[in-house]
């Protein structure tokens, strides 16, 4: 339900399913919610996004598109900082996870950090 609001362009619904389940939340429901606040990007997302960060479970920080998603996130908070802690978890970096941190900054930084990075 939740990706489906995502889909749909209904963040801020996808964030009150979120907020209301009771259930365990796993690594793709994690990555459906920083997906939504990386979208909606407003002070909601980002105080939810950065709480779910905050208190993402050691058994998602293994699973590389959550963390991607995570970064992504960050990066269209403007959150460099953070991004670089979540880039440096992923052990297994893709072109994905380097295009979400270049994209968020302009390109000569982004080279330069690419570079410092790798």
């Amino acid at each position: 339900m939740m990706k489906g609001y995502v889909d749909n362009e209904m963040f801020e619904k996808a964030l009150d399913l979120f907020e209301e389940m009771s259930l365990v939340k796993n690594d793709v429901i994690y990555t459906t919610a920083f997906s939504a606040c990386a979208k909606l990007g407003n002070d909601r997302a980002i105080k939810i996004g950065n709480k779910l960060l905050d208190e993402l479970p050691d058994n998602c920080k293994s699973s590389t598109t959550t963390l991607n998603s995570a970064l992504h996130m960050l990066m269209k908070f403007g959150n460099i900082q953070n991004a670089e802690r979540v880039f440096k978890l992923i052990p297994k970096k893709s072109v994905i996870t380097y295009g979400a941190m270049m994209k968020g900054i302009p390109f000569v930084v982004s080279l330069y950090l690419f570079l410092y990075l790798t």
